[in-house]
Parts: C-alpha cells; structure tokens; sequence
C-alpha cells in the first residue's frame, strides 16, 4: 500500500509539474524538489504590517535571518514577536515542536491567506523551511505567496560543497557568499581545503613561517598545464586567512547550519609547509611553494619531529573548528622519497610494514589516533584505504566510486564524490565555447544522474553512505567570478540529488524548473553558466554510407534551431532545423538555439571533412578502453577531427593496446595516402604511437602491406600523422597502430602502461 501511494503521488506531481510550466512556475521552481507538496487556493502577501512570531528564542536567529532577506529584497523589516501570536492580520510562524512529524533538519510549511507556518522539531528544519519561502518570495511578485501544504526532509546526511583555497586564494567575503549558497540549497557541510604545495592558507600561531613563506608563491603558471614547455609570471601570490577570519568564517557558517569541515593535506601535498619548515622533509630542502598543478615527490617525512609539528598543527585547527571531522587528505602520496629515504625504511622495518603502502596507513592511523583523542573523527580521501584503512576513519571516495564500496563493505562511513559526478572544476558544455578547465566533461545533467548509492552494497552497507559533495578544485579558478560559473547551476543539480527522494526526481522537470531559477540567480547577481542552453549533437552514417546525418537536439521544446553550413552566424533567417542534416561535402556548420526571437546559449560550430573514408562501415579488431569509447568504431570515419582542449568524447582512449580498424570503401578505389589523427600529451600519459602500418585489400580477406610510419617520422609529424603508399585500388583499408607502451622513467605516471589516443582517419 504505502509502494503504491508513492507512485500515486509521483504521477501527481508529475502530472502537476507540466501544468505548472505551462502557466505558473511559482511553486515548481523551488530547487531541491520538495518530498510532498499540496496546491491551495488564495495567497499570502508579505508586507510591512506583517509579523514574525516565535515560540521559542532559539528561533530568533532564524527570524534576524528572515528579516534580513526581506530588507535586502523588499526594503523593508518585520517586528519579532516572541510567545504567544500577537494579534495580527498576518502573521509568519517560526515554530519548533518536538511532535512536527518530520525527521532531523526536515520542516513542515504550512501557508494560508493569514499566516505562513514553519515548523520543525529544531532550529536546523525552520532554517531550511526559510530557503524554501526565499525561492518562492523570489519567484513571485509584490511577495505573494500561494496556499500551499509542504513536507519536506532530507534524503542524506551529508550534502556538501568543497572549495580549494591554495591553488587561487579567496577573500573572506566571498568564503562568506560561498556558504549563502551551499545554505540556499539545503546543503549542511563546507569542506574547505585549506593546505596543499601551492600555498598555506591558515594561520598557525606555533608556526608563523607557515603564513610567513607557505602561503606566498613566486609565480604562477600560465595557461593549461597540458601545454608544455610550462610558462610562469613572475607575481608574488598568495594570501590567508587569520584565527580571527576563521572564527567569524565559522559562526557565519554556523547561522546558517553549515558546518565546515577544516581539511590539513598529509603525507603528500605538503610542499608549501615543507617551504617554510624543510626539516619535516625526507632530505632536507630547500623547497619553494610550488608554482605549478600537480604532485610533488617531497612530502612528510614519517619521523617524530613530522608528528609533533602536526598535532601541534591539528590542535589549533580543532580549537577553531567545532565540527565532527577533520579531513587529512591522503591522497596522491608519491613514494619515490620514502624508498630512498634511511630513516622511512627503518620505520618499516621497526614496525614489520609490509612496503610504503604500509608506511603511509601507519602514518595515517598515528594521526587519526590523535584526533580520536580531541573527540574528532578523522576523514580522508579513498588512498587512506591503501596498505590498511584507519579503524575509526570516514572515507571520502574520489576516484570512482571503488574505493566508496570498499570502506562500506568494511564498515566504515563513506561521502561519495566520485570525479565524473562531482568535480564541478570539468568542463560543464563544448571546451571550444568555455573557460580554461582542468578538463573532464560534466554537465548539469550527468550530475542530476548520479546515485551516490552503489548497487553493490547491501542495505546494511548502504547505510554506510553518509552522502555526497561537489568539489571545486581551482588550479584553473582564478576569481570569484569564476567560481560562481562552474558551481552554478550544477549545485542545483547535486542538491537535488541529495535532498529529494530518488523517486521524485525527474531530469525534465527539473531542468524545467531550473530554467525559471535562472531568474532568481540573475536577480542575485550570480555569474551561472549558460551551457545548459547549448544544442546536443549527434553524428552517424547516412543510409548510403558516402557521408554522415548530423542530428541537432534543442535544449527544451520552447524554442528552435537555426543554423548555416558556410560558417557564417546563424538568425532567424538562416535555414531553421527540422530533420537530421546530410553531411557529404567538407563544410563548416553553425546552429543556435532561440526562444521567442532571443538566441540562448552558445553558437555551436562543427568543421566536417569529407573525404573516402567518411561515413564508411568500420569495425575495431580491439575494443578500446570503456572509459573513451563513447562513439565506437564511428568515432574515426565521422568527418570530425578531435579538438583541444580534448575530452573523452572525440576520440578513443586504448590503455596499453594497440589499435587496429578495418574500413570497407564499398567500392574499389585508389588509394595513395592515409592520415591518422592522435593525440600526445604526455602529462595526461597520453603518448604518440610507436608505429603506423597501413594495409589494403580487395576481398577483406587477403592484407598487403603499403606503407609504414615508424616512431621518426610519427614525432616529426606530431599528431596529424600523414601515412604515403604507393597509389593502388583496394576496398578496405586497414590501419594497425602501435601503443608506445611504458612510460618511462622521469615522466609523469613512469612505469605505467602509456595511452593511445586516435581519432579520425582520413583516406586519400
């Protein structure tokens, strides 16, 4: 019975969804989704004769937030009542009450044309109950209200947000905005990162070199770190923040019931520490704050001296931070110093360590036994798990979601924060048309999919999943600006995801509703992206296979697509899509999507080059890596030549493999040269190949070869490798590619199996 009163309700919310988009969005755009929802007649305006009443003064805080909010939107503030309800026409009731029916930081809201209603069994329900009537006064005019019936609650525990503060430093007031967000989406938990090797950003009283030195860098490097040789200014960067910027950082959170979690990287990101303090290394120094992204070899050095210095470090730390958790990091140690460092290796020894892996999981359960002793629970990223987890840690899973299940299944508490889901530093819409990102590709959609739940996990596992967080590393961050750009508006998305019974969700719906939250964020002055607006495209064979159908897909039903195939911008007057564009000749198309006469979103554009090869049957003898193989074998005879800066889309990724590809031409044809795009880009452990050898064949069946292209002349060529044969006829070509194979040594990721990536192949 209960199954089928959700689907009920699911279907009425729904259902009452899509009449809503069509004539009010006033309710529907509250974002997270509320869990029950019922529509009334009539409204509540909100005015200066209005009250705020409160039962208990626990709630008087909420109501100095309330009155606050509706100065700054309204220019005007509400007299407080504390006990019994005054007499008043209308009245907005902040209510705590132990029998409110909701679980923790839940609230109901109830709204008639006298009197909204809040009420919750804590401070933490009505504060969210007061996002949802924020939404909804910013979604209506003149501060009217509708009548309606809300019970609302969260599904995780854990719903948070991340900021790194080292790569690019953040003032205060920012920090401050910052936490107005992650409260303005029901979010609880601010993980602030605020150590790594390019700079300290706390202050420490027992170590003052630490703010000193750490905190300043010389430089900083330009441009991607991707494009070598690197290049640096020579500016002086830095900042931190004092005791007392954290104090009152910490009570601002605090007012709007979130909490922060301090993170104080260890064993590895230690570089600007190990500037300001090189005896706490293996080898002595000196070192300089790193200029550049990345890892660094020197990290702490596991000797008493290491240890002392951090639980002074860690003291000061938890004086200044209430909070449960203290994260430690623990992730991406190199361990190339411990193997050579005299003193690692007699710890090992010492204490019967299997390798480093062990080393660091002694490391790390010395620091979590100290913070178990201050009352604290000790949290790291999923490498913690390596050579042993700590008995009491918490697990933050970052490289998938592995390392999640493993500490559930060990019974250990786990926030998930898988990279592909939740590094809100990717790319969120076409890199051509985007700021500098560290790379990946995550739109707002792929975030709204992401079930922080693994299906692996029993229901006694399951329990185990705390929640989820968005992170926002900002190697390529540099402003506040920015920051806003690639949080906004998959914040919205992830929070969602954490607050909304799965049941609810509903991507359409929600990105309905997201559309009439743009209004709001505009009204706030947030910088948000627009990439939502961007129009999907689709490439595949045309039925007679002698060129390729470009499908465009707009990004709502509300408005068209209009688009040119001789570069030039498209209007209302160019040719407006309606089926799926033929593609046989090398041209440059552009589309853009317009609702009512207005463009949204970017210009899309795509070059097509049409030559024998294009749109051609193809099949791979080797399946590439499942991570890079989002078009399949049609990936390298579509027309479209892989782009920087790249991502996963446009190519295909082989680990340690060779690629080989037959193309059937359909008919016998001439043939005098092949041309093979690759990518090479060494510090993503993407190599050029070792070896291009082409074939041709008349029947697919017998081979012979007809050109080769060895490791001189693929480095002369770069990553357009252009393959010269004898002319000949032949049907089907075969191209076979070579993998460098190991990276060697002095390179990023030495020893490991090197990338192949390859993308259009081009026949002559």
């Amino acid at each position: 019975m209960k199954l089928k009163i959700k689907f009920v309700f699911l279907f009425l919310v729904l259902a009452f969804a899509i009449q809503v988009r069509a004539q009010d969005n006033s309710l529907f755009n509250i974002i997270p989704l509320p869990a029950e929802v019922i529509m009334k007649q009539g409204v509540f305006e909100i005015d200066n004769n209005t009250y705020i009443c409160i039962n208990v003064k626990d709630q008087y805080s909420n109501a100095i937030f309330l009155n606050e909010y509706l100065k700054k939107i309204s220019g005007f503030e509400l007299k407080i009542w504390v006990g019994s309800i005054p007499i008043s026409d209308k009245i907005i009731f902040l209510n705590t009450d132990e029998n409110a029916g909701v679980l923790n930081e839940g609230y109901t809201f109830s709204v008639n044309e006298k009197e909204i209603r809040i009420t919750s069994i804590n401070s933490s329900g009505v504060f969210y109950g007061l996002q949802t009537l924020f939404q909804l006064i910013q979604g209506n005019t003149n501060n009217k209200i509708p009548c309606l019936e809300i019970k609302d609650y969260p599904r995780f525990k854990w719903r948070g947000m991340h900021l790194d503060v080292c790569r690019h430093f953040f003032p205060k007031e920012f920090v401050k905005k910052y936490i107005d967000y992650i409260a303005m989406y029901k979010m609880n938990t601010f993980h602030w990162h605020l150590t790594d090797d390019q700079g300290w950003r706390i202050e420490i009283k027992k170590y003052p070199k630490l703010t000193e030195i750490g905190a300043w860098r010389k430089g900083t490097l330009i441009g991607s770190y991707r494009e070598y040789p690197h290049k640096y200014d020579t500016i002086t960067y830095g900042g931190f923040y004092t005791q007392e910027d954290i104090k009152e950082i910490v009570e601002y959170a605090a007012m709007r019931n979130v909490t922060i979690v301090p993170e104080i990287e260890m064993p590895g990101h230690s570089l600007a520490a190990l500037a300001s303090y090189p005896e706490l290394s293996c080898t002595g120094g000196p070192f300089d704050v790193a200029r550049e992204w990345g890892t660094y070899e020197d990290v702490y050095c596991p000797k008493e001296e290491i240890f002392k210095f951090l639980e002074d470090v860690l003291t000061e730390v938890m004086e200044l931070f209430p909070g449960k958790y203290i994260h430690i990091g623990g992730d991406e140690v190199p361990k190339d110093i411990w193997k050579k460092c005299k003193n690692c290796q007699e710890l090992i020894k010492r204490e019967g360590l299997k390798d480093e892996n062990g080393l660091q999981s002694y490391f790390i359960k010395r620091i979590e036994k100290f913070i178990n002793s201050k009352g604290k629970t000790l949290i790291g990223w999923d490498e913690i798990l390596e050579g042993g987890l700590a008995p009491n840690a918490t697990v933050m899973s970052w490289r998938g979601t592995e390392g999640g299940i493993d500490a559930a299944k060990q019974n250990h508490d786990v926030v998930m924060t898988p990279g592909g889901y939740c590094y809100f530093d990717h790319y969120q819409g076409d890199p051509r048309f985007e700021p500098l990102a560290i790379g990946g590709y995550t739109t707002v959609e792929k975030v709204y999919s992401y079930e922080p739940i693994p299906s692996e996990l029993n229901t006694e596992e399951q329990n185990h999943i705390l929640g989820a967080q968005g992170n926002v590393w900002t190697e390529y961050i540099d402003s506040p600006q920015k920051v806003e750009y690639m949080v906004f508006p998959r914040i919205c998305a992830l929070s969602e995801v954490l607050w909304t019974p799965s049941e609810l969700k509903n991507y359409p719906n929600f990105k309905s509703r997201l559309l009439e939250h743009f209004k709001l964020l505009s009204r706030l002055n947030i910088n948000y992206s627009k990439a939502i607006f961007d129009i999907k495209t689709k490439v595949s064979p045309n039925e007679t296979n002698d060129g390729v159908l470009y499908k465009l897909t707009p990004s709502s039903d509300y408005g068209e697509i209009y688009y040119t195939l001789d570069g030039s911008e498209p209007s209302l007057n160019s040719s407006k899509y309606t089926l799926p564009i033929e593609i046989k000749n090398t041209s440059l198309l552009k589309a853009a999507y317009f609702e009512n006469g207005e463009k949204k979103g970017n210009t899309i554009q795509q070059q097509f080059y049409v030559d024998k090869s294009t749109g051609k049957k193809i099949k791979l003898l080797k399946e590439p890596h499942r991570s890079y193989n989002t078009g399949g074998a049609f990936t390298l005879v579509d027309g479209i030549k892989g782009r920087r800066p790249w991502y996963g889309k446009e190519w295909l990724g082989f680990l340690g493999e060779d690629m080989e590809a037959e193309i059937d031409l359909g008919s016998i044809q001439y043939i005098s040269s092949v041309d093979v795009g690759m990518l090479n880009e060494e510090y993503s452990w993407i190599y050029l190949p070792k070896k291009i050898e082409i074939f041709t064949s008349s029947d697919g069946l017998e081979y012979t070869l007809r050109g080769v292209a060895n490791e001189d002349e693929i480095q002369r060529w770069g990553e357009d490798i252009l393959v010269h044969i004898e002319e000949t006829k032949a049907r089907f070509v075969k191209v076979k590619v070579q993998n460098f194979g190991k990276i060697p040594e002095g390179k990023p990721g030495a020893g490991n199996d090197a990338w192949l990536f390859v993308d259009e192949i081009f026949i002559k």
